[in-house]
């Protein structure tokens, strides 16, 4: 954001400007105290297990310009201290942001998804900041609160805006869409994501599908060719259609060879033909790497420049990390977890190059509802046709292990929590063995990660 009074920022909001300094102006929008910078101005959001409300004296304390509220704010904060009072927080975050957005001119690329959006929108930052002064989503802030951060983090300099958004049920897209105004849009894939609450696939490619019937005829969809719910996707927009693949599509990846330290593989179609090399594992990953190519092709930019741009990515962490550690070999997926990701990762996990051992330790998936048992024996079955060994952590991950012996392999361990599970991986793990992590964010699976030793 660039700076702007408070008495900007209050109209913007919907606000009432009842102390401060009209004209003192803020730099950043914060919503968080741990990470204010002195000039934020400090939005204070209720959750179901905090309130905002409570650290407005803090925000203060620490430099802040001001404080968008909804309740009284504290006695005794700084003379001069901008108090924004509105009937709602989350509601002047939503105008504030919105306002913003008309300030904006710049082009933007919407990424939703059942899983990749975090990875696709990387690729995508890294293919579009080879040309253009780009702003793009902070890790993986893509729902009601984490999208307006996002915009008002933009500046009118950025010419070109990456942004994620995200659902957990049904009729959340549309407004979301509707807040950033996609000029392109892209659909990483149609999972199961989420399905506890929406019931089905075909729900979850509704919602998703929203978010095309918010471009514009003169703009642009994405889709992977070889999702099944494709047709249905196109049939959304008016927009450009473009589809990027394996077998078929605009732009395909082909010849794709897996190292140790990524993917190398040509990209061919309509637009030409390109070599290009992924610092990341998994063919899943060049998948979204096409969709993030695609963009950049869109906004002028070379098939091979866009290219050329994936060599320099790095991922928001846990996704698909690579590290290694007394000669074992770690991947780092930590961030979350569907049965389309698990079965995503053991798969890229089964291309790279092994002297020892393939390990996966496995946690809980979340939001899966009635459809859990299903997608824990898809991911067993695909485990045990992959793995020496597998450690799943946890009651509910206890099922991925099942699956996997009843399928014959051999080495199935569960552990009740993620110390126990580091203490087992830290007494089997030799040289040259090669291990995955990977489990719903709830799970922490991080925490065995970092404690294996």
């Amino acid at each position: 954001m660039n700076p702007l009074s408070l008495s900007s920022l209050a109209a913007m909001s919907g606000a009432s400007l009842i102390a401060g300094d009209s004209e003192a102006h803020a730099l950043r929008i914060c919503k968080d105290t741990r990470s204010l910078q002195p000039g934020d101005l400090y939005v204070a959001l209720r959750g179901e297990n905090f309130d905002g409300n409570h650290y407005i004296a803090e925000a203060a304390a620490k430099g802040a310009v001001g404080v968008l509220c909804d309740a009284e704010a504290p006695a005794g904060l700084p003379r001069g201290f901008g108090v924004l009072a509105t009937p709602d927080a989350v509601t002047g975050l939503t105008l504030l942001a919105s306002a913003w957005r008309d300030c904006l001119s710049l082009r933007s690329v919407v990424i939703t998804g059942s899983s990749g959006k975090t990875s696709t929108k990387d690729f995508t930052k890294q293919v579009m900041k080879s040309r253009f002064q780009t702003t793009a989503t902070e890790g993986n802030l893509n729902n009601h609160l984490g999208l307006p951060l996002s915009i008002l983090a933009a500046r009118k300099e950025d010419q070109v805006a990456v942004w994620e958004i995200g659902m957990n049920h049904r009729g959340e897209i549309s407004p979301l869409a509707g807040l950033a105004r996609p000029e392109i849009g892209i659909i990483t894939g149609i999972g199961t994501a989420h399905i506890e609450h929406l019931g089905s696939r075909e729900e979850i490619a509704r919602e998703k599908g929203d978010l095309l019937e918010r471009l514009p005829s003169s703009g642009c969809a994405i889709l992977p060719t070889e999702d099944d719910f494709v047709s249905e996707l196109r049939s959304r927009t008016s927009a450009r259609v473009l589809e990027v693949g394996f077998h078929a599509g605009d732009l395909r990846a082909i010849e794709i060879v897996a190292e140790s330290d990524g993917s190398r593989f040509i990209i061919e179609g309509s637009f030409g033909r390109a070599e290009a090399f992924l610092p990341v594992p998994g063919k899943h990953m060049v998948g979204n790497a096409l969709l993030a190519v695609a963009a950049g092709i869109m906004c002028g930019i070379s098939l091979h420049d866009c290219a050329d741009a994936l060599a320099g990515c790095e991922l928001t962490g846990g996704r698909l990390r690579r590290m290694v550690y007394r000669g074992v070999t770690l991947l780092d997926d930590t961030y979350n977890a569907n049965p389309d990701s698990m079965v995503a990762a053991l798969e890229t996990l089964s291309t790279l190059p092994c002297p020892g051992h393939r390990i996966a330790v496995l946690g809980m998936m979340g939001e899966l509802g009635a459809h859990a048992q299903a997608g824990y024996e898809r991911v067993g079955k695909v485990a045990a046709s992959i793995l020496d060994t597998l450690i799943c952590v946890g009651k509910e991950a206890a099922a991925i292990g099942e699956a996997a012996a009843r399928q014959g392999l051999a080495d199935v361990q569960v552990a009740g929590e993620n110390g126990e599970a580091a203490r087992i991986l830290s007494a089997l793990a030799q040289t040259g063995d090669l291990i995955l992590f990977k489990a719903s964010r709830s799970a922490r699976m991080e925490e065995v990660l970092n404690q294996f030793n």
